[in-house]
């Protein structure tokens, strides 16, 4: 009887799985961040402030309590930008990028997982539906930073300019808020730009628009074919965007003096 309690072992649900993975992904991010290296100053920024940027970034919320820009070293912002990136792919998906790449076989269990994350109604397909999500999200983020690059890279150098291009690709389509371009300031300098105004406002939108809809966008090329779901996610969105530009033009003329 002893050695049969003795083998026990906890077995989690496949959402325990979730909330314990990306609470230890905010855990180790947040020890990340606390380290001096983490840091421009060679300081460290404090566990509470590290763990609420850890969190912030996981959770893709842009809310932040030290300049990513100036506050943080290259460390640091590598930190954060990796954190970002897998909040917005999400814990199971990058694990199973893992999986692939190590050649490790996608279990039952895992596959279950990977449902849950995806919240997906059946089982089969889950394992290419996740090839498919980081695909498209490399994808994107790749068009968008190269475009963003023809902008970056003549202000800042190759080196700043890509890394520069890189970071606020992966921000803008995980609706992340982050940036790094000090004081700040966000892209206040790119106000009339119209190459960096309309890169970032696609990544946002597509990444907004979420992984269901964009697959079937790029398998289904005709609106006629879209399923209902994302008829109405691209009709509304569009229909806000629209709206709320009018609403800010209009508020914006009825402040300009006469």
């Amino acid at each position: 009887m002893s050695e049969m309690m003795g083998k026990r072992t906890i077995r989690l649900l496949p959402a325990q799985i979730l909330v314990l993975g990306f609470a230890s992904i905010i855990i180790i991010g947040a020890l990340l961040l606390t380290l001096p290296i983490a840091s421009s100053t060679g300081k460290s920024i404090g566990f509470l402030n590290a763990l609420f940027e850890a969190t912030s970034a996981v959770c893709v919320t842009g809310l932040v309590v030290v300049d990513t820009g100036t506050d943080l070293s290259l460390f640091g912002q590598i930190v954060i930008i990796t954190l970002i990136q897998m909040g917005g792919l999400g814990f199971m998906t990058m694990a199973t990028m893992v999986f692939l790449l190590l050649g490790k076989r996608i279990t039952l269990r895992e596959r279950l997982v990977i449902q849950e994350a995806l919240n997906e109604f059946k089982l089969q397909g889950v394992v290419r539906l996740t090839k498919s999500i980081i695909g498209i999200t490399f994808l994107i983020e790749g068009i968008g930073a190269s475009i963003l690059a023809l902008r970056f890279v003549p202000m800042y150098g190759w080196a700043k300019g890509l890394y520069f291009s890189i970071f606020h690709a992966i921000s803008a389509f995980c609706n992340a808020g982050f940036d790094v371009m000090g004081e700040y300031r966000s892209f206040m300098d790119f106000t009339d730009d119209f190459i960096v105004n309309f890169a970032i406002m696609g990544l946002i939108i597509c990444g907004g628009l979420g992984f269901s809809v964009l697959l079937d966008i790029y398998r289904n090329r005709h609106f006629r074919k879209w399923s209902l779901h994302t008829k109405l996610v691209v009709c509304i969105t569009a229909g806000l965007i629209v709206l709320g530009a009018l609403f800010f033009l209009s508020s914006s003329l009825t402040i300009l003096p006469h």
